[in-house]
């Protein structure tokens, strides 16, 4: 029997990461891939859409300005509704703790098809941050029939919740997948080429220390986010020697709250968002990542990146307890002296700088299928993945 697997995304985040699991369906026999975008994050979805070669079935494009959480979830529902009619799939993937991912769940869900959910079980403990991905998340979580946890630790967070070990397997993240295709196959060019003179220079061992900043997250729009551009700038012009390399968000609050702290600043690279496959190239290129993003936080310790996280809290905590990772809040004098720390102590940095790595080996596709079979054909159940977690 073929099972018909269709799989929802509709960001830059859940594109990396449905990437592999896409494929890896593609390629068995027994299994039918079915693709959907909700178009809620358009060109960067695009882009890494290309890199894997994935051509969606069907495509919403919800987005337009000025758009509400509610009016976004809402054109998921309606949407993936009427597609679900048409295509009638055993099982609905979704990644991670979008609006996207939960109104796909929903969808599912009231029409009594098994949602298989990426990614599971990562919590903050604080339903407001993030907002509204916590939320997200844990909705999700309650109507799910096939939960793969990326670690022990969002497994034990399931089980926590009352969620049955026997609708959980730990697979490892995705992500690592789609990190180890890219930096290992592919040759990237920088379209900047301030960036492409940077990589030149690393290379021959010309350029000073690099530090690579991205921030983006709602809870810090505003006054937080102010602090982040004055603590970019104040980090500049006390060490005129280092590169900060700042890809913006289109949001036009964080382009607002950062710009006028950083221009005029020759030592700061503002960009364009950039593509994955340039971004994990200027990912290698980074002697350290100051940034308030999930993914980064499982992506830059994959290879030895110290990373200091602009939040309060984390659904990530494994690469925190691992040492790789640290959680320093959005006030500008701490985010100066965190990065300084790490500038100008080469014990500090040592002791953040190691490729630690429990998100993932690269193998959450081959583990995610086997748990498909198993779940909804009657295979064996697969090993779970056995990362460095406590």
């Amino acid at each position: 029997m073929t099972l018909r697997i269709m799989t929802i995304y509709g960001t830059r985040p859940e594109a990396i990461k449905v990437a592999p699991i896409i494929k890896a369906i593609e390629a068995e026999p027994d299994l039918e891939s079915i693709t959907v975008v909700t178009g809620q994050h358009r060109e960067m979805l695009d882009q890494v859409n290309t890199m894997f070669g994935i051509e969606p079935d069907h495509d919403l494009d919800i987005m337009s300005a000025g758009q509400t959480l509610n009016g976004i979830v809402a054109k998921v529902v309606s949407g993936v509704d009427g597609i679900l009619e048409q295509e009638k799939p055993d099982a609905v993937i979704v990644q991670g703790d979008t609006s996207t991912v939960m109104g796909a769940a929903v969808a599912s869900f009231n029409r009594q098809i098994p949602v298989i959910h990426l990614e599971a079980g990562l919590r903050s403990g604080d339903i407001n941050s993030p907002f509204p991905e916590e939320a997200n998340r844990k909705l999700t979580s309650q109507i799910t029939t096939l939960h793969l946890a990326p670690t022990s630790t969002s497994r034990a967070n399931l089980v926590h919740e009352a969620i049955s070990e026997n609708d959980i397997v730990v697979t490892g993240n995705s992500v690592i997948d789609t990190l180890l295709f890219a930096t290992r196959t592919l040759e990237v060019t920088f379209d900047d080429d301030r960036l492409e003179a940077l990589k030149n220079a690393r290379s021959a061992g010309e350029a000073g220390k690099v530090l690579l900043v991205t921030a983006h997250r709602r809870e810090n729009l505003g006054s937080a986010m102010e602090d982040i551009g004055g603590a970019v700038a104040d980090l500049a012009r006390k060490y005129p020697e280092l590169t900060v390399v700042f890809p913006i968000h289109k949001n036009p609050k964080v382009r607002e709250a950062i710009r006028p702290a950083v221009e005029g600043l020759d030592n700061v690279v503002l960009l364009e968002p950039l593509s994955y496959a340039q971004f994990t190239r200027a990912l290698s290129l980074a002697d350290i990542v100051l940034t308030d993003s999930g993914g980064v936080q499982e992506e830059a310790p994959s290879l030895g990146k110290p990373v200091l996280v602009m939040r309060e809290n984390t659904e990530r905590p494994e690469a925190v307890v691992a040492g790789t990772v640290k959680l320093i809040g959005t006030h500008r004098r701490r985010l100066v002296d965190e990065v300084s720390l790490l500038l100008d102590s080469e014990e500090a940095y040592g002791a953040m700088a190691n490729a630690v790595n429990p998100y993932g080996d690269g193998r959450a596709a081959e583990r995610t299928i086997a748990a498909i079979r198993w779940k909804f054909s009657g295979g064996p159940r697969p090993k779970d993945f056995g990362g460095h977690t406590q």
